[in-house]
C-alpha cells in the first residue's frame, strides 16, 4: 500500500516515515516478547515467585527420576532355584 499525499508542498511535512527493516522487526521481537510474557503471568499476582516454584519442582522431579533410575538396580534379577 502506498501514501496518498496531496500535491501541495505543506501536507508532506505531516507524512509518517516508516523506520528502516531492522528498526521495526527489532520493534516487533519486542512487543512480541512483551505479549508472551502478559500472556504467561495472567491472572499471578507474583509471576517470580511462580517461576521460583515452577523451577524447584522441576528440580525435584530430576532428583526423583535421578535416583529410581539408579537405586531400583535396573532391569531383570536373575534367581537361581
Amino acid at each position: 500500500m502506498g501514501m496518498c499525499l496531496p500535491c501541495f508542498g505543506g501536507a508532506v511535512d505531516d507524512a509518517i516515515d516508516t523506520p528502516d527493516p531492522e528498526t521495526r522487526r527489532r520493534q516487533l521481537a519486542e512487543a512480541a516478547e512483551k505479549r508472551q510474557q502478559e500472556t504467561a503471568h495472567r491472572g499471578v499476582k507474583n509471576p517470580e515467585a511462580v517461576e521460583r516454584k515452577r523451577k524447584k519442582q522441576e528440580e525435584i522431579e530430576k532428583q526423583k527420576m535421578s535416583t529410581s533410575v539408579s537405586g531400583s538396580g535396573g532391569g531383570l534379577k536373575w534367581q537361581v532355584g
